[in-house]
């Protein structure tokens, strides 16, 4: 491979990294403020924030196919490029680690208010089965509380 042609090779490495660690903040970014949407419970700034999530996922995707088929091409250029790599995993470990927070944030909202339509209509949902089609079938209360 040609000294040109490996430079190139490089400098575009290191310009998908570089996009990829710019996508990463924002990601970060993002997320931040999906967390502040769930603790607030602010449905449109959720849906913002989970439409910009998944926008920027798609971009790292991307990337990274562009970065793993330069790797491919170039040894030196992708050994260069690991210091950058690196920084790279680092963010995505945050966004990992936010984004499971995020998660059982929502795990505990969910639980709430599964406890709180076991106590409107009487059924436990804690409890019960499967019917054979698959529908869940809690078990009843005495009395329901309320009728929706």
């Amino acid at each position: 491979m040609s000294p040109n042609l490996q430079a190139e090779l490089g400098a575009t490495l290191r310009t998908v990294l570089d996009e990829m660690s710019a996508t990463t903040a924002q990601l970060i970014t993002v997320l931040d403020e999906e967390r502040e949407a769930l603790t607030s419970a602010d449905a449109r700034a959720l849906n913002r924030a989970g439409e910009a999530k998944q926008m920027l996922m798609r971009r790292l995707e991307q990337l990274d196919v562009e970065r793993l088929h330069l790797c491919s091409t170039s040894a030196d250029a992708t050994a260069q490029a690991e210091p950058a790599w690196r920084d790279v995993l680092k963010s995505l470990a945050t966004c990992r680690d936010k984004n499971q927070r995020n998660g059982a944030l929502v795990g505990q909202r969910l639980t709430q208010v599964r406890r709180a339509l076991s106590v409107l209509t009487g059924a436990d949902q804690q409890v019960g089965t499967y019917s054979p089609s698959g529908a869940f079938q809690g078990t009843p209360r005495s009395v329901p509380l309320a009728q929706v």
